[in-house]
């Protein structure tokens, strides 16, 4: 269910943000001339104002905001403004604005707001008329197309400065942390020059290239602490935010400073010498954490195969083994085609790649959930024995017929191989998911391939002990604990999926100042993610309730059923 709901926001988010910008365009498109617009913006004004006459405070405040941001902000006239009379005109209109916002909350001083009104109108009625009267200057709707264009292109020389950034190297975090200081510099500057789009595109671009992709953020978690690291990406967000939604100069400019201060703060304490606990660093790795879940994955896909094959040679049926194998072997061709469509999906970058990475974590949580439901209802021997039994002997028996018969039908080396591919493909492509995340965050493929080769030859050495030797693994214990593991693994994907959403601005984030963050429980000071992780918890134990019952029921009639 929040798997639908992130996707059905996703898409939403994304419809939205269409539609906004045919918005843009076309309000522009609308105006023959600059004082075309500033009427359209007297309009609005003056609404506001009857609407504060009768009372209606939010209403006016409402008028006085879509005044300024879907008529004044959007047509460009602000823009123009700043740029061909000056930024202090720009400011001193914005200003306006935000007085009239704030006084619209203010009841009995309609003669206070009328001659704010008044003088505002009067202010854009005059510039207006300076701004037709200036030949080179084109009219709305050619403007902006101009911008568009401009945007664009200066939008794909950004992004082409972006793949030119390999890595670390041999820079100190200090270096890193200066590199940082004047992008996060002209951010500040585009937006006091009216391009609040270009300001936060710029944050986005020290953070996702910079702090993100550079392994800033991993180390100042790993030796300084989560709660730093949210406090960091927060001061981003109040950064985007203030460009975004054209707060006062003052106070994007002290979002700018406090980020910077903080960058080079945690710089210094880097280069000092801060250290990383040496199993979380082997963790935390690109080199551990593929590891780990090649052999988590992996195993639970080695023992299904293992079972089938155990039955096989145990019930005379030692001829089928091999179309088992076939199976192993498209499942693995099977990951491989997910692994090279999610390469594809993650071919974005910035809010694009987190939002991705946010859903996809959603995906890999319904997956455990419902995982480790199937694992905890397998967790004694005589289910085990009996899923293996059911699932293994329905193949076995038409492929005895076929089998009696000389012949070997496709439909017997579907059904047999079928076994071992649902088993290997259902965990390759949960790796796939799951090694695609630590991508995206590390970048560092080398570190992947050593721990996953390692992973590899692990389970093959385990494969080989169980096929060809006596070693057992204690079925009920080995899926009673992975259950319990993987949805504990629900919950930490539920808060990290939501709060990659967070990171990607698909949901605006409600922060809460002071409460601690722990990236290995997937916890952040976010209402959105707590909530998600409550609700991940109450799934994960009513599964588990309904579980217990239900393996208490089949004990109760086999007991019965032995009397």
């Amino acid at each position: 269910m929040m798997l639908i709901l992130a996707t059905s926001f996703f898409t939403t988010s994304l419809v939205s943000t269409a539609q906004a910008a045919d918005s843009d365009a076309s309000s522009s498109a609308n105006f023959a001339t600059w004082s075309a617009v500033a009427k359209a913006i007297d309009a609005k004004l003056a609404s506001g104002q009857t609407a504060y006459k009768s009372g209606d405070n939010a209403g006016a405040a409402a008028d006085f905001q879509s005044a300024q941001w879907s008529t004044y902000e959007s047509a460009n006239f602000g823009k123009v403004v700043n740029d061909t009379i000056g930024a202090d005109k720009y400011q001193s209109q914005t200003q306006q604005f935000q007085d009239l916002q704030t006084s619209a909350y203010t009841a009995g001083k309609e003669a206070d707001l009328a001659a704010k009104v008044s003088k505002l109108t009067a202010d854009l009625d005059s510039t207006a008329s300076t701004l037709d009267a200036n030949a080179k200057l084109a009219k709305p709707a050619e403007y902006a197309k101009q911008r568009a264009e401009q945007t664009a292109k200066e939008r794909k020389a950004l992004d082409a400065k972006k793949k030119k950034n390999d890595g670390k190297g041999d820079r100190t975090w200090v270096q890193v942390a200066d590199e940082m200081t004047p992008i996060l510099d002209d951010a500040y500057k585009a937006y006091a020059d009216g391009d609040g789009a270009k300001g936060a595109e710029l944050v986005n671009n020290a953070y996702y290239q910079y702090y993100e992709k550079l392994g800033f953020e991993k180390n100042v978690m790993n030796a300084i602490g989560g709660n730093r690291v949210s406090q960091v990406e927060y001061q981003f967000k109040e950064c985007r935010q203030a460009m975004n939604n054209g707060e006062p100069l003052k106070d994007a400019k002290k979002y700018i400073d406090d980020l910077k201060a903080m960058l080079k703060e945690d710089a210094q304490k880097l280069d000092g010498g801060a250290q990383v606990n040496g199993v979380t660093k082997f963790i935390t790795s690109s080199v551990g954490q593929a590891f780990l879940v090649l052999i988590r994955e992996g195993l639970e896909a080695l023992l299904v195969v293992a079972a089938i094959i155990a039955y096989l040679v145990k019930s005379d049926n030692r001829k089928f083994v091999k179309w088992i194998y076939l199976g192993v072997l498209a499942g693995l061709v099977g990951s491989g085609i997910i692994a090279v469509i999610f390469g594809l999906l993650f071919g974005g970058s910035g809010p694009v790649q987190e939002i991705m990475e946010g859903v996809c974590a959603l995906v890999a949580m319904a997956m455990l959930l419902w995982t480790s439901n199937w694992m905890l209802n397998k967790s004694s021997v005589e289910a085990w024995n009996r899923y293996i039994r059911n699932k293994t002997e329905s193949a076995v028996a038409a492929a005895h017929d076929a089998h009696v018969a000389n012949t070997t039908t496709m439909g017997t080396v579907v059904s047999l191989a079928m076994l071992s591919f649902l088993a290997v493909f259902r965990e390759g492509a949960e790796t796939v998911i799951f090694y695609e995340s630590i991508y995206s965050m590390s970048q560092d493929s080398k570190g992947m391939w050593i721990g996953g080769i390692a992973a590899a030859v692990v389970l093959v050495i385990v494969f080989l002990l169980i096929r060809f030797t006596s070693v057992k693994i204690p079925i009920g214990p080995f899926f009673l604990v992975t259950s319990i593991l993987m949805s504990v693994l629900v919950v930490i994907f539920a808060g990290g999926g939501v709060h990659a959403l967070i990171e990607g601005d698909a949901l605006s984030g409600m922060y809460l100042q002071g409460v601690p963050t722990n990236d290995w429980l997937g916890f952040y000071p976010y209402v959105e993610t707590i909530v998600a992780q409550v609700l991940a918890a109450i799934a994960v134990l009513a599964l588990f309730a309904v579980g217990f019952a239900k393996q208490r029921k089949r004990k109760a009639q086999a007991a019965l059923e032995t009397k």
